[in-house]
């Protein structure tokens, strides 16, 4: 009985409630922080479905648009989506993780490192309207590319790498030391390390980067604006050198160019997007997650 009275009014114990105080601050701060990230995202996903989920039908999914945008459907601005998505990954993606590969496993780690990797942070804060502007002079004016798929996807595709590098490197450095040196001890080449032991246990990560990106890339309008999204087209692209409709020009255009667009269309149009961009990122995170399941440490 003593001995615990000892230690209910001990000044020991009488520390040990501070942190436990500071503990229940912090805990709610981060359930504030928390509240005010989900209740937005929640409330914008909620209005669209309420406002936009009714055009969603058969032919507004499938169709042309007609009348000078103010009927039928979105289909070409979906497809157009779809392929500067599928080219920003095709191209983004590689590039990405082998120079993240580089800096991380080969590079000499020095000053020179530090300030390539300070560059890459630095070019994920640059506005996007810079990359569009750049995209422009360098790959239709410069490289004769034209405003195309092929120009926008490789300008979305520069828009998304310092995301895909940064966090691919990320993902390296949590691989243990110890994992190089049982290979190499065994007789293994630092490529056959960097393959087979290094490179699939930080595959989970490196689809974080990715998810990342690509729900940027499928969103962005500025860096298509100049180099690759036109107003309005009667068919599909038949090549990398057409131009495109894209779901976030398109939305652009019926909301602020075509004043007697119905809402319904730039709510279902808005619903369709969020939609594209929200099922490209659950099937990279289910994949994420079966490896993350394989992986034993």
């Amino acid at each position: 009985m003593v001995d615990t009275q000892e230690t209910i009014t001990s000044p020991r114990s009488i520390r040990r409630g501070k942190p436990r105080i500071g503990e229940s601050i912090a805990v709610a701060l981060t359930a504030v922080a928390t509240l005010c990230i989900v209740a937005p995202v929640t409330a914008i996903v909620w209005i669209l479905i309420a406002r936009g989920g009714r055009a969603l039908t058969w032919e507004f999914l499938t169709a042309m648009p007609r009348d000078h945008m103010t009927a039928g459907g979105i289909f070409p601005a979906i497809m157009g989506t779809v392929y500067l998505v599928a080219g920003t990954v095709i191209i983004a993606l590689p590039v990405g993780i082998l120079s993240a590969i580089y800096l991380s496993e080969y590079a000499k780690q020095g000053p020179l490192t530090r300030i390539i990797r300070l560059a890459i942070v630095n070019l994920a804060g640059v506005p996007s309207i810079v990359y569009g502007l750049f995209g422009y002079g360098v790959f239709v004016l410069l490289l004769k590319f034209q405003v195309s798929i092929l120009s926008g996807a490789c300008t979305l595709a520069l828009l998304t790498l310092p995301l895909i590098i940064t966090a691919t490197e990320e993902s390296l450095r949590t691989v243990p030391a110890s994992f190089r040196e049982a290979s190499v001890g065994l007789g293994a080449t630092r490529f056959q390390t960097v393959w087979r032991i290094v490179l699939p246990g930080a595959l989970p990560g490196i689809l974080t980067g990715a998810i990342l990106g690509v729900g940027r890339a499928a969103g962005e309008t500025a860096p298509i604006l100049f180099t690759a999204a036109v107003f309005y087209q009667k068919g599909l692209p038949h090549s990398l050198s057409s131009p495109i409709m894209a779901l976030p020009y398109h939305l652009y255009i019926i909301a602020t160019q075509v004043p007697d667009a119905p809402q319904s269309i730039q709510w279902g149009t808005a619903l369709v997007l969020l939609l594209l961009v929200l099922f490209t990122n659950l099937g990279a995170i289910i994949i994420r997650s079966r490896l993350r399941a394989k992986r034993n440490w």
